[in-house]
């Protein structure tokens, strides 16, 4: 069968030209600096002023600012994902868990610019799962296999229960003056999961 070769490749969804590649990763980097910096809500306008863009520029790359704080926080995430083997290879399943849910909750809490959209980004919307609460799903779901494997933590727990558990209570944790309160509602979470002997 003779196959139009024209056609097939117009189908293909084209790469980003160099100009556009260079307008997107400059928005995500200022928008990183601005997020991670700030301790009050920055507004799309004001990442595409600093970055030299244009509002429209903007939102053909990141259609909403959900999905713009999506990008910046991927690299974070790559980050503190590296480290679940580290904590897996030295600890126990459960303390390993716990470890890292402090770097997790560590990094959430300070970032004030990123909260009400990391809300949207982690909270279930029309049945369908961002980008980013299904990648904190993988990590509690290696920690969860690896538990299961040395009996430290519940076979019987559902991966995705448990990232909005952790997403709720950091997000909640952040409201209150008290430091320790987040510390102690993670403990709760790390109690509710352990193995019972």
């Amino acid at each position: 069968m003779f196959i139009n070769r024209r056609v097939v490749r117009l189908s293909t969804a084209p790469k980003l030209r160099a100009d556009a590649a260079k307008n997107r990763e400059r928005l995500t980097l200022t928008a990183r600096d601005l997020l991670l910096s700030a301790s009050e809500p920055v507004s799309l306008e004001t990442i595409a002023d600093t970055a030299g863009v244009g509002i429209g520029t903007l939102y053909r790359h990141f259609p909403s600012k959900e999905a713009l704080v999506e990008a910046v926080y991927r690299v974070e995430l790559d980050a503190l994902e590296q480290e679940v083997e580290t904590f897996l290879a030295g600890h126990q399943s459960f303390d390993a868990m716990r470890l890292w849910l402090g770097l997790y909750a560590s990094f959430v809490a300070t970032k004030h610019a990123m909260h009400d959209a990391l809300r949207i980004s982690i909270t279930p919307q029309s049945g369908s799962t961002s980008e980013l609460r299904a990648r904190m799903t993988a990590v509690i779901t290696k920690f969860l296999c690896a538990g299961q494997q040395d009996q430290s933590l519940r076979a019987d727990v559902e991966p995705d229960d448990v990232t909005l558990c952790i997403a709720g209570a950091v997000f909640a944790a952040t409201t209150t003056s008290d430091e320790k309160q987040l510390a102690r509602i993670l403990d709760l979470l790390m109690a509710a999961l352990r193995v019972r002997t």
